[in-house]
């Protein structure tokens, strides 16, 4: 069996095991993120572009709280408008060379300006990654080189990706199936992407340039890595590219730091995929569906009711039409003949589907989100205790997005930069320490779980004041190394590097500071010492 077989072989074992999967994530994209419903999964792999796809999504809070997750998770992780992370030396002896945290600093600034370029299209494709991550509990990333240089970034389909775990259930392999036009794998072959294209698909190039193909491209880790060798194949992640319907490999590769950042919401014991936020409250979807229906039923009931006449031969049909007669609709007393059915309390049904919404809205984080966004004016003790709050309890959803999707994908963009030649050079110290560097999240949400730092130092302060200004002893504020102390709170509250004096600027600052104080000193005792040599005189 050859290598195309095998992967071929591998994906439909791979895909085989996801079927009670695939039946749960349908459900979910027919009720919570409709324009999946679709697409997610077909038998006969046809897709009607552009139909309707809201047919069984009566009610619009689940699609419009998983809307604001993704916002809410962006907004806390990876903000458009912040450096939402910094690179740090991994050696704190490097960490204090002036040298080597500016080159940090500028190699973050790239990062980010290559991150956010239009080419990147980075923010589009987060957003869907969260989308994901709220509707089927798992989001994927893939980041590769542009073709003109930089990064670029896509949100792979979860129906697309079948991936599998190593020994300590990290992601290191993915199997991912997708179509392309011919005329779009001949680019790829072009641009020196691919080796080259099986006849069949060349043959259509000319004649049905628009005719798709399946490919599958498979990442894994070699098993055996060949340092010695410069190219891809001396890589520690193999890359292949297989045309399915010919069996045909359209290229291999390599990656020195796995692609696809492949992140859950939460895990079930022995389980691969994420479990969702939607999926937690799918029930609540269903019955509020099912409240829907009744009342919009009941409800065209009591705008349009049906009546109950007293059948004497004299009541006919009746006319709805505005400004219509209708004879014998009343007695001769004027007591009404005709009554409206009893449609039930409205007002019931609508609390009950209140509380199912509340209900999705919290499964959601909606509810949590609109109570830490809606605040009064506070004090600064009040706004640091509301951070601490808030770190605490989002860090447990969060903190998973952070080791599986923001870190991995962190170390890819770093690899393709350096590559690339776009970062700066490296200081020698930092060669000699093979350029290992750690991340400092520096997002709304870092600096909440870190606020309580800042906090308990705080308090600290204010209570040795208070004791100093009641004993009139300032020796309790000898405990207290102030140039650690404000390090720390810079590096908390995401101070850069470069707004920062070097440890030589501030012991020259220092020194002469003293120096100063010194001369003045001499300069106040002159005329005191000119009056002791008079008087010894």
């Amino acid at each position: 069996m050859g290598m195309e077989q095998e992967i071929i072989k591998r994906y439909n074992q791979l895909e085989s095991e996801r079927g009670t999967w695939e039946s749960h994530w349908i459900e979910i994209a027919d009720r919570v993120l409709p324009r999946y419903s679709d697409t997610m999964y077909q038998s006969n792999g046809q897709i009607t572009k552009g139909s309707k796809r809201t047919n069984k999504a009566l009610d619009s809070t689940p699609a419009l709280a998983l809307e604001r997750f993704a916002a809410a998770m962006e907004s806390m992780l990876t903000p458009r408008t912040q450096k939402w992370h910094r690179l740090t030396p991994s050696d704190p002896y490097l960490a204090a060379d002036h040298g080597v945290s500016l080159w940090f600093e500028q190699a973050t600034d790239v990062l980010f300006r290559q991150r956010y370029a239009p080419k990147a299209n980075y923010a589009s494709q987060q957003h869907e990654v969260y989308m994901g991550l709220g509707a089927f509990g798992t989001g994927i990333m893939f980041v590769d080189s542009h073709d003109k240089g930089g990064l670029r970034y896509q949100a792979t389909d979860l129906r697309e990706l079948l991936f599998d775990l190593n020994h300590q259930g990290i992601v290191d392999t993915s199997y991912r199936k997708f179509s392309l036009t011919a005329r779009q794998m001949q680019q790829r072959v072009d641009v020196g992407r691919w080796d080259s294209l099986p006849d069949s698909i060349s043959k259509s190039i000319k004649d049905h340039p628009d005719k798709t193909f399946e490919i599958i491209h498979c990442v894994r880790p070699r098993e055996e890595v060949n340092t010695m060798r410069l190219d891809a194949k001396g890589k520690p992640f193999a890359s292949y590219y297989i045309a399915v319907e010919a069996a045909h490999m359209l290229g291999e590769g390599g990656f020195d730091v796995f692609p696809y950042q492949v992140s859950r919401y939460v895990t079930g014991p022995g389980e691969k995929y994420g479990r969702s936020p939607a999926m937690m409250v799918l029930p609540s979807i269903k019955v509020l569906n099912e409240q829907k229906k009744t009342m919009l039923t009941q409800g065209h009931r009591a705008v349009a009711p049906v009546l109950l006449s007293h059948d004497d031969g004299i009541v006919d049909t009746f006319s709805m039409q505005p400004g219509a007669m209708n004879p014998g609709g009343v007695s001769a007393e004027g007591r009404a003949l005709v009554h409206a059915l009893p449609v039930g309390n409205l007002a019931a049904g609508q609390e009950l589907m209140d509380m199912e919404r509340q209900v999705i809205n919290d499964g959601f984080l909606v509810s949590l989100f609109q109570i830490l966004v809606e605040t009064p004016a506070m004090t600064a003790t009040e706004v640091l205790e509301r951070a601490r709050e808030k770190g605490a309890l989002l860090s447990p959803t969060m903190g998973r997005q952070q080791s599986e999707m923001l870190g991995p994908m962190i170390e890819r963009e770093v690899d393709v930069l350096l590559k690339q030649g776009l970062l700066p050079p490296m200081p020698d110290l930092l060669i000699e320490a093979k350029g290992e560097f750690d991340i400092q999240y520096d997002s709304p949400l870092s600096r909440s779980q870190r606020a309580e730092e800042a906090s308990g130092w705080l308090r600290t302060l204010e209570a040795a004041i208070a004791y100093a200004n009641t004993t009139q002893d300032l020796a309790v504020l000898d405990q207290f190394d102030t140039d650690v102390i404000y390090k720390q709170l810079a590096e908390i509250n995401a101070v850069p590097p470069s707004w920062m004096r070097s440890p030589e600027a501030v012991k020259g600052l220092r020194e002469d500071r003293a120096q100063q104080q010194q001369q003045q000193q001499m300069i106040e005792a002159a005329p005191a010492a000119a009056g002791v040599m008079k008087a010894l005189q």
